[in-house]
């Protein structure tokens, strides 16, 4: 895993889970080749993290 500093930089397209709803406290992602920045709805300018492919889908199908 590693990081981005200001995610708002990169300019990839984040988006949120269609299971967010309207609300603001979510956890956005991008379809970057590769890698899965995940950043905090709240803090666009803050950091996201970086997770391999892998991992990333190892997360999701333990929900």
């Amino acid at each position: 895993m590693s990081a981005i500093s200001n995610a708002s930089a990169t300019g990839f397209d984040w988006y949120k889970s269609s299971y967010s709803g309207d609300n603001n406290s979510c956890v956005e992602s991008a379809n970057v080749p590769g890698i899965v920045p995940v950043r905090d709805s709240k803090a666009p300018t803050g950091p996201a993290l970086v997770f391999s492919r892998e991992a990333w889908g190892a997360f999701v199908d333990s929900m």
